[in-house]
């Protein structure tokens, strides 16, 4: 079943075989996607779904130095080339939005704040154009800034079916702005969007809801990540957890949003299952950045009911031929790690396709 058809929204996907979005960092200073980066995701087309990297919404969104944005002229123009030839390979995109929140510095923004729901920093240090800097305390947006982040992400969606994406998926999961308002250590405000899960939960939901009525649902999916404790979160307490991302699911799930993604260790495990059944609708698992998915896991996955595809990161990355490798049984490309973020085409566009001996 992982190579059978899959109807996601008004798509028909070859496969059930999903490329997650993937931090590459091939973007330059100006976030502007180039040809080469037009030529690695032409290379995995036949994946039935290709998850664009993170594209920041806004300058104060951006998380990481040659990172792509979807905001200025230049970067639409230079998606449009990439999912030009995406499709021309008969392939399906849609784009990943990511406000990065606090995950940033002046630094790599340009000198734009850095927001968050709250002021509370990540310990810890990140990359920038100088060298590695501390995490600043970032700026808590107030009630009336609110609705202008979401009018950016928003926009950031229009400006990707602009460029030719099939859809756009919500980044709500890792640590970046969203899954900041709903982790009660990154959220600690006391107004209508801080405190109980429902008002947590209420920002995201709030914005869900404000690209649904720009893209239409059909065109909308969103990543979560429960209890992905990275980049400063704890969601360590199981009720709340649960609690939280029941309000979020709850309330999206009438939508009827083309799918929900979700990050975890456990795919198969209650609260996963649970919030499946509650959204009942197209659903994707990723198990997450500790353990590659294998072929035979992936396989499992959906032959056990448990999804109804299957969200690869690393063997996408070393493979371009994917699908084709895991349907036969071929052999596979090992991802080099060191290749992972860079300029160059070293490990990004030179993975090999199966050749028989």
């Amino acid at each position: 079943m992982l190579f059978s058809p899959l109807s996601l929204g008004e798509l028909e996907l070859s496969n059930r075989l999903v490329m997650a979005p993937l931090t590459r960092l091939r973007s330059g200073k100006e976030g502007v996607p180039g040809p080469l980066v037009v030529e690695h995701y032409r290379q995995r087309a036949s994946l039935g779904l290709i998850i664009s990297e993170g594209t920041y919404p806004s300058p104060a969104g951006r998380s990481y130095p040659g990172q792509p944005g979807i905001v200025t002229p230049e970067q639409i123009a230079g998606w449009k080339k990439v999912t030009n030839a995406v499709h021309a390979e008969g392939g399906r995109m849609f784009a990943q939005i990511m406000h990065g929140g606090r995950v940033s510095h002046e630094d790599i923004t340009g000198g734009h704040q850095i927001v968050a729901p709250s002021a509370v920093a990540i310990e810890g240090e990140t990359r920038t154009y100088t060298g590695k800097q501390a995490y600043p305390v970032p700026h808590e947006l107030s009630t009336d800034e609110l609705p202008v982040v979401m009018q950016e992400i928003v926009t950031a969606s229009l400006n990707a079916i602009e460029a030719g994406f099939d859809g756009v998926e919500l980044h709500s999961a890792n640590g970046y702005l969203l899954h900041e308002f709903l982790a009660p250590n990154s959220n600690v405000r006391t107004d209508s969007y801080g405190g109980s899960p429902e008002n947590r939960a209420r920002f995201v939901i709030e914005t869900v809801n404000a690209v649904v009525e720009a893209l239409g649902a059909n065109r909308v999916g969103i990543r979560i990540s429960p209890q992905h404790n990275v980049q400063g979160i704890a969601e360590t307490d199981a009720d709340d957890v649960r609690a939280t991302y029941e309000v979020l699911v709850d309330t999206i799930a009438p939508l009827n949003l083309a799918y929900l993604s979700i990050l975890h260790d456990e795919p198969a495990g209650e609260l996963v299952q649970d919030l499946r059944a509650r959204f009942n609708g197209t659903f994707l698992v990723n198990t997450g950045f500790g353990v590659v998915t294998t072929r035979e896991e992936a396989v499992s996955l959906v032959a056990d009911g448990h999804a109804d595809a299957v969200v690869v990161g690393r063997p996408a990355i070393a493979n371009p031929d994917l699908a084709r490798r895991w349907r036969e049984g071929l052999p596979v490309n090992e991802p080099d790690q060191s290749t992972f973020y860079g300029e160059g085409a070293e490990g990004y566009t030179d993975y090999p396709v199966y050749q028989p001996a």
